[in-house]
């Protein structure tokens, strides 16, 4: 049966710019025959779009888009990342796991049941997320053979307070949060980003949230692509949680375009 929405869009930028504005979790939506799957009820299921959902994050990479110099290229999830997480990996690698959130979610923000504990992930994997990392992975080629390297900008939201899922929330939550690959955030990207968001606040690195999302085919590998993740606290932007954006987004939008701008040249 094919998705009851698009799974995810390619958003064309300049031709000859490397940057890819990657917005994996700013949807809510939830295809029927999936939601049947997901144990919570309405209410509940709500509750948790509030709490998982990167909210407005697809707007902020939209104006930022038309603010940069160079327009990037954006790919943004259509879906709920409830479907799938196309950021985790898809064996055991995953640190997620461990609380019931690789690539198929078993478990919530808070730890109580989404999906019967035996689900079987691969149905989804195989119907949303390898349709997504192909696709991913052919527009990081693209960009490469375009401009000669990728720059991947992962635009994320995290909630001020800690969630009982996180692995790492006991660090600092800093305004905005650098997430870095030893291999794949040259120094020169990091220092880009502090710049372009040194408005915004105060801007750390890897806390609460770290690393980077690379296509697989690329990860560790090819150093032409580059990635960074941008994770913007919830509270300088936004209502939480899950309620409207307020006039911080402006200024992120404005921020990330620095960056854009910075990286594309």
């Amino acid at each position: 049966m094919p998705p009851a929405a698009p799974s995810f869009e390619l958003l064309p930028g300049a031709g000859d710019s490397p940057v890819i504005l990657h917005v994996p979790h700013s949807a809510r939506a939830i295809p029927a025959d999936v939601r049947a799957g997901i144990v919570l009820d309405d209410e509940a299921l709500g509750r948790e779009l509030d709490h998982i959902t990167d909210a407005h994050t697809a707007e902020i990479a939209a104006r930022a888009a038309r603010l940069s110099g160079v327009a990037p290229w954006r790919f943004v999830n259509r879906l709920s990342r409830l479907v799938v997480d196309p950021e985790r990996f898809p064996d055991e690698r995953e640190e997620m796991l461990a609380v019931g959130m690789g690539a198929v979610y078993t478990r919530t923000t808070h730890r109580e049941a989404l999906r019967p504990a035996d689900t079987d992930p691969e149905p989804l994997v195989a119907r949303y997320f390898r349709p997504y990392a192909r696709a991913m992975t052919d527009a990081v080629a693209d960009r490469l053979a375009a401009a000669g390297r990728a720059v991947i900008i992962d635009v994320h939201s995290y909630p001020t307070e800690p969630l009982p899922y996180e692995l790492h929330g006991a660090g600092p939550r800093p305004p905005v949060c650098l997430g870095t690959d030893s291999f794949h955030t040259p120094p020169e990207l990091r220092d880009a980003a502090r710049e372009a968001f040194a408005e915004c606040g105060e801007t750390g690195l890897d806390s609460p949230f770290s690393g980077t999302y690379v296509p697989l085919e690329f990860y560790s590998s090819d150093p032409r692509v580059s990635a960074l993740m941008v994770e913007l606290r919830r509270d300088t932007y936004m209502t939480e949680p899950g309620g409207p954006s307020g006039p911080g987004l402006d200024r992120l939008a404005t921020a990330l375009a620095r960056l854009v701008t910075a990286v594309s040249g």
